[in-house]
C-alpha cells in the first residue's frame, strides 16, 4: 500500500539497480513511475520492455537542477540512483565524479525542497566507509548532503536517507558478468587479487533493502544490508566452475581496498541491527 496512487521518481532508472526499483514498483500500482535518464538508448530499451502504462521516459541529467525540478514536480517519492560509480574511471576523471556524485545529489535535493516531495531515498555504497578513491569519497559526501538535508529543510516535509550498497552481482559492470564474458568469448579472465574481499548482494536484495528503508526511514539513516564477504579467489572458482580458463593476475588498480567497509567503527557503537539490516541513525557532527 505505500507505493499505491503515489506518484515516484527514479533517477538513474536506466541502470540495473533503477530499472529493478522500475520493474518492482510497477506491481504496486502507483500512479506514474517517472524515469528519469540520461542514457537515451536505454530509456528507449526500457520503454519497449515495459511499456507507457504507468510509466513516463525523462531524458535529463542530474547536473541540470532546472530540469530535476521539472521531472520531480507533483512527486511523493525519490528513488536517487543515479552516480558515476566506476572506481578506475572517477579516479582518471574526478571532477567529473564531483559534478554528478555531488552537485547532481545537491540538485536532487534542491529540487525535493521545491516541489516538496514526501521523501527521498540516495542510494549510496560500502566505497563511502573510509574512502581511498574518488568514488568513494564523493559518495560519502553524498550521504552527507542527504543526512544534513533533514536538519536544512525548514517547514518542508521531505524526509531524507540512504541505503548503502555492496557489490551487487550481474549488475552491468560487475565482476561476475566480465568474467562470464570474457570466459563465453574464449579469454582469460582478469583477477586484481585473490585475497581481495567484497560484500556481495543480489539484485533483488537491493530492491529489498531499498523498499524497507522507505517504510522505515524517519530521515537522516544509513539502512546497511547484512550481506556476505566473498574472496574474489573463491568467486572466481564459482564462476569458472572446473573449466579450463586462465587466470591474470593484474594487481589492484588505482584507488581500490583490499577489504571494504560496511561501517565505520564511530557507526558500529550506534547502528541498530534489525533481521536483515543494520540503520544507522543520523548524529548532528557524524
Amino acid at each position: 500500500m505505500m507505493f499505491r496512487n503515489k506518484k515516484i521518481l527514479v533517477t538513474g532508472g536506466t541502470g540495473t539497480i533503477g530499472s529493478q526499483i522500475v520493474r518492482e514498483l510497477l506491481t504496486h500500482k502507483p500512479d506514474v513511475i517517472r524515469v528519469f535518464s540520461n542514457d537515451e538508448n536505454g530509456l528507449f530499451t526500457l520503454e519497449q520492455e515495459l511499456g507507457r502504462d504507468h510509466l513516463r521516459y525523462l531524458v535529463g541529467d542530474i547536473r541540470d537542477k532546472d530540469r530535476v525540478i521539472r521531472a520531480m514536480e507533483n512527486i511523493d517519492i525519490v528513488y536517487h540512483c543515479a552516480a558515476l560509480k566506476h572506481v578506475p574511471l572517477c579516479e582518471y576523471n574526478p571532477f567529473e565524479a564531483v559534478k554528478t556524485n555531488i552537485i547532481g545529489t545537491e540538485n536532487v535535493i534542491e529540487a525535493a525542497f521545491a516541489c516538496r516531495a514526501s521523501k527521498v531515498v540516495n542510494i549510496s555504497t560500502d566505497k563511502a566507509v573510509n574512502p581511498i578513491n574518488t568514488m568513494g569519497a564523493t559518495k560519502l559526501l553524498t550521504e552527507k548532503l542527504v543526512m544534513e538535508a533533514n536538519n536544512g529543510k525548514g517547514d518542508k516535509p521531505t524526509l531524507f536517507s540512504s541505503v548503502r550498497f555492496g557489490n551487487v552481482m550481474r549488475s552491468r559492470g560487475s565482476v561476475i558478468t566480465v568474467w562470464e564474458d570474457a570466459i563465453q568469448q574464449g579469454r582469460s579472465i582478469r583477477i586484481t587479487d585473490p585475497n581481495m574481499t567484497r560484500y556481495m548482494m543480489t539484485i533483488s536484495d537491493a530492491v529489498r533493502l531499498v523498499f524497507k528503508a522507505t517504510e522505515l526511514m524517519k530521515g537522516g539513516e544509513v539502512f546497511v544490508l547484512k550481506m556476505q564477504k566473498i574472496r574474489l579467489g573463491d568467486l572466481a572458482d564459482c564462476i569458472i566452475n572446473g573449466r579450463n580458463v586462465t587466470r591474470d593476475i593484474i594487481g589492484l588498480r588505482p584507488g581500490e581496498k583490499m577489504d571494504e567497509e560496511l561501517m565505520t567503527p564511530e557507526e558500529k557503537q550506534i547502528a541498530v541491527e534489525l533481521d536483515d539490516m543494520f540503520v544507522i541513525p543520523f548524529t548532528q557532527g557524524m
